[in-house]
């Protein structure tokens, strides 16, 4: 027993010993790391055109760029929660100075799909002021076509705080009101992650979104609880890809300098 135990007190002391070793051992370069090595990704140029100051980086899909709306079709009868009855056309909306301009009847959506990305877009809405709340310069972004980032004339017009400009529609409420004044240019930045199904069709997983509006966080990392609906709750429904959509609310908003980054 004496001996067992003389034993392990040696073999603690041969560890204390080959740890201290290893620690004298140690230099800076011990704990650098050089691979995998980012890929690089040239970033936008200096731009007077666009609110952000910026072009698109290197890697983005440009789906506007103040010139040729061929990436998107027009829809009607649309509906987040249930795309069954949807019509789809050419793209209606008017273009000119470089902004894409919502016409009444009809949404655009794009033709290519996405699920993870980081989303870039400018809106303004009308220079004269008409009509108030959600009446005014009211349209939206929606993520996948499902889920609702609210695009409104937000300054200085009162309105209920989970539909205001930069709410998830019916469900978020932004963390403070950094609006342009109306007839000036906005910039959305947004950070997507889609949600996950399990294959009996149940959320295993939310989405999530974070959200700049003029360059100030005003949503971080929420969590979506399912479709944006203007009456009832959020639906949950298993999807893939899915589409952006621009909304037409009867309001001529104006849209440009649209690119997305896959992640």
């Amino acid at each position: 027993m004496k001996k067992n135990f003389l034993a392990l007190i040696v073999l603690a002391g041969m560890a204390q010993v080959a740890v201290a070793q290893e620690k004298r051992q140690q230099n800076p370069e011990s704990s650098e790391i050089w691979e995998p090595v980012p890929r690089v990704v040239t970033p936008g140029v200096l731009s007077p055109n666009t609110a952000s100051g910026t072009t698109a980086p290197s890697d983005a899909i440009v789906l506007f760029d103040g010139k040729d709306g061929s990436q998107w079709v027009s829809v009607k009868n649309y509906n987040p929660a249930n795309w069954n009855g949807v019509t789809e056309g050419s793209n209606t909306w008017p273009i000119r100075d470089g902004a894409m301009y919502s016409a009444k009847g009809a949404s655009l959506r794009t033709k290519q799909e996405f699920q993870d990305f980081q989303l870039h877009i400018e809106f303004r809405a009308p220079e004269k002021v008409e009509g108030s709340g959600q009446g005014r310069g009211n349209s939206g972004i929606f993520l996948q076509g499902r889920y609702e980032l609210q695009v409104l004339d937000g300054y200085n017009n009162p309105t209920y705080s989970n539909g205001m400009v930069g709410s998830i529609y019916k469900q978020a409420i932004p963390l403070v009101n950094p609006s342009r004044k109306p007839g000036e240019w906005q910039t959305y930045d947004i950070i997507y992650y889609a949600p996950k199904f399990n294959k009996d069709g149940m959320m295993s997983e939310m989405g999530k979104v974070t959200v700049l509006l003029n360059g100030v966080l005003i949503l971080y990392d929420f969590h979506i609880k399912g479709t944006t609906e203007y009456i009832g709750y959020p639906k949950v429904q298993p999807h893939g890809k899915g589409p952006l959509l621009l909304q037409d609310h009867g309001n001529p908003v104006g849209f440009r300098n649209i690119w997305i980054r896959e992640l």
